[in-house]
């Protein structure tokens, strides 16, 4: 499960970042073709953040739709998971959103 270490990475940037301030609030940003699953960081979240600063945060996950262009026929459309296939049928496509994997805010007290 590599959503175990994304989170763990997520957690050290955190108290590398901020050393001992209190952490009331994570904001990531887990595009929904990203690979990442959403529930699986929430599941690891508590258990990195444990003896950090970061522990007893809120962890508030905003999971943005994919959005593709095809380069065969031009249409642009919404990607709900990891096939990326145009509905003309060409998987000649170019991805545009979705595959966001970023810490957006840290909330301190």
């Amino acid at each position: 499960m590599h959503e175990l270490a994304i989170t763990q990475s997520l957690v050290d940037a955190i108290v590398d970042q901020l050393g001992t301030a209190r952490v009331v609030a994570v904001d990531v940003q887990i595009g929904k073709v990203s690979g990442v699953l959403p529930d699986a960081v929430r599941f690891c979240f508590d258990l990195v953040a444990e003896g950090t600063p970061v522990e007893g945060a809120r962890l508030r996950i905003d999971e943005p739709d994919g959005l593709a262009v095809c380069r065969a026929c031009g249409s642009e459309f919404a990607v709900p998971d990891l096939v990326l296939l145009c509905p003309c049928g060409s998987a000649d496509v170019e991805l545009r959103r979705g595959n966001e994997l970023l810490l957006t805010s840290v909330e301190v007290a």
